[in-house]
Formats: structure tokens, sequence, C-alpha cells
């Protein structure tokens, strides 16, 4: 989801030369000693462009988030809200997971994919994880609460367990079945109350299987669900769902969507762990595509807003947060209704599109892309 596409590219593969020429040694530059100048004009690759499309996927999907995330205080008492609350839950969070498996795809524990996996995710987990747990503990007038890194607080899950899935990727891309393998982990994690929560790993480890989707994902599968065919059965689809989560909406537990749970932890049989957790991930898998195919692939006013979307992710939650301490939603019923929902709705979608335009990105920037070189070893990739 963070991954600026193309961070890492591999240079193309000189042509080779013929034997009868004589090969001319390259001057090498290294740390001490820069290479020789010659009165040769440089020969660089152009930078590659971002794809507009993936950038407007993660620009809708961070709003869908912080629109959910603000249902929640006013979504009690109102069935539609609850049903477009269970249908936004079945598919943002995996269409944010498989797009950030699709591009952690070269990740090869290089010292280069190393340091970007400390820089654009460890170092944003830390400080914004004291951050929200300082935040809670004086919005919220919680003065015996404690900073732990081990327990993830509200929506910095999200990065604790991206960095697990990004560390193992080289055991899931040497797998011949990497998908059915994450799949079976799921499942038990839906039936293993024991597993506790250090790190989130009951999320962690049912969310995984769309992380390693997204590894399998090759363009062409993009290609394939943006085809007109799938555009036209993507509304339809999503009308079926809001119908059958309305009907559900007082049937269904909603720790089944936040996947932080097991089944006994809410009360169920072990097996419904089993049958819920393949049955979510097909819902899932369907309405993502379906998403993914509504996505427009030209370039729109809200692209370059897909660039900044860990800015939105991490500050939306100061919003809401700090809007539910403050006490907005209490005692204000005409927030169920019709209108207060919209009203909500688009105060979320204003909020979290002001938090990843370009100039709160050049401001985090110290934070969510750090530079850090005094940190790493300059002889790293020797090693």
């Amino acid at each position: 989801m963070f991954h600026a596409p193309n961070a890492f590219e591999r240079a193309p593969i000189p042509p080779a030369t013929r034997e009868s020429e004589p090969r001319r040694q390259a001057p090498v530059a290294t740390a001490d000693s820069p290479a020789q100048v010659t009165d040769r004009p440089a020969q660089t690759t152009p930078a590659k462009k971002r794809d507009a499309y993936f950038d407007n996927a993660k620009y809708l999907a961070i709003v869908l988030v912080a629109v959910a995330h603000s249902w929640v205080p006013v979504m009690d008492g109102s069935r539609a809200a609850r049903a477009l609350y269970m249908v936004t839950y079945t598919f943002h969070m995996p269409a944010f997971i498989i797009i950030s498996g699709y591009f952690s795809r070269s990740f090869d524990m290089s010292p280069a994919k190393v340091k970007r996996l400390v820089t654009g995710v460890a170092v944003p987990y830390i400080v914004f994880e004291t951050a929200y747990a300082l935040f809670y503990r004086y919005a919220d007038n919680a003065p015996d609460s404690m900073i732990s890194l081990t327990e993830p607080w509200y929506l910095t899950w999200f990065l604790a367990a991206l960095f697990i899935w990004r560390l193992t990727t080289p055991i899931w891309r040497s797998l011949r079945h990497p998908l059915a393998v994450s799949l079976v982990i799921a499942c038990l994690a839906s039936l293993a109350p024991s597993i506790g929560n250090d790190l989130d790993l009951p999320r962690t480890l049912q969310f995984l299987p769309f992380f390693v989707l997204g590894l399998q994902l090759k363009p062409e599968h993009f290609q394939l669900v943006r085809r007109r065919e799938v555009r036209m059965l993507a509304v339809p689809l999503f009308a079926v769902a809001v119908v059958f989560a309305y009907w559900a909406a007082h049937r269904m537990q909603l720790g089944w969507f936040l996947r932080d749970s097991s089944a006994q932890d809410m009360g169920n049989p072990w097996w419904t762990g089993v049958v819920m957790t393949l049955a979510l991930f097909g819902c899932a898998t369907l309405l993502t595509a379906a998403f993914l195919s509504l996505v427009p692939r030209r370039h729109m006013w809200f692209t370059v807003l897909g660039a900044g979307t860990i800015c939105g992710y991490l500050l939306h939650g100061f919003m809401v947060k700090g809007a539910e301490y403050a006490g907005v939603f209490d005692h204000n019923e005409w927030l169920i209704s019709p209108t207060g929902l919209v009203l909500v709705t688009v105060v979320a979608s204003v909020g979290v599109t002001l938090m990843c335009t370009p100039p709160v990105r050049r401001v985090l920037r110290c934070v969510t892309e750090p530079d850090m070189n005094w940190a790493f070893r300059r002889d790293a990739a020797k090693l």
C-alpha cells in the first residue's frame, strides 16, 4: 500500500559486445573515491512514472477506511449503517493488503530493501504507536495507560502486520502452494484463542492470505479485472452484498470482519472459525476484484493523493478518536439518521483527503520516509 512503485527497479542488462572489440572497463564509484569523470555524456535510465491506477485505488481505499471508522460511533440503532459497515469491512483492508503484497514481490532481504522496510514501516510504527498511546492517555483521561510497542493500538496494527508479512515474503515466494498454506494458517489462527495479542497476531495471521494473494498477482491479473465485463458485474455484486448484509446485520457478529478474535473468543464453536475464514476470504476477494474494476485508470484530481495514503491512514485515527473523546457523538441521536450518516461520511472523506495532500506528506516525511543513512552501514551491500 505504501510502497512506491519502481522504487527498486533492476537496471536493464547491457547489450553484449562483440569479441573482436576491446571491452572497456567502466569506472567504479565507491564510498571513498567517486568514479572518474569522462567526456562522454552520462546515460541514465529515466525514472518510471507512477501508475495512476494504483494511486487511485489506494486513495479510494483509504477513504473507505476512514469512513468505516467514522461509522462505528453512530451505527448503533441504524441497521442500514451496520450493513454498509459490514460490506465495507469485508473488502477495504483486504484491498489495501493485496496491493501491499503486489508491491512487495521484489522484497529479497537485500540491504536496500531492509533499509526501506525499517524506515518506511518500522519507524512509523514506533512513532505513531507512541503518539497514539499518549493521545489516548491525555485525550481520554487515562493516566494509567502504558506505552507498549508489542500491543498495537487502534490502527497501528497494520504497520506491525506489514513488517511481519514483508519479512516472510521470501518464504511465500519459494513455496509451491503459498496461498493454500496461508489459508491453513489463517484458519488455525481463527480457532486458537491462546495465540495472544502481542503484535496483534490473530489479525496478522487471519489477514495473511490477502498479502500472499497479492504476492502471486501479475500485471495481467489487474488488466483482467479492469475489463468491461467485470465492471458491468461489479455494481450488481455490490448491490447483492448490501442486501445480504442488511439481512444479516443483526445476525452476524462484527468480530468476524475485524478478524482480531478467535471463534471461541466470540462464543462460537471452534469449527465456525474455519468456515467463516474461508467464506470471508471468498467474499472479500470477489468484492475487492469488483472494487478494483471500478477504479479509474486515467489520471484524476485525486491521483496525486495516492502517494500520501500512509499519512491519511496514520492521521485519521486522531480525527475519529478525537471526535469520540470530545463527546461529538454523545447524545446526538440525529447522527443515526440518514442525514447524520451522510454528514459523518462527508466530514471523514474530506478530512482524510486533506491528510493525503502533498503539504502534509512533506511535513511528515521525517517520520514516514526518514533518510536514516546514519543508522545503516555504508558497506552493507558488500556484506
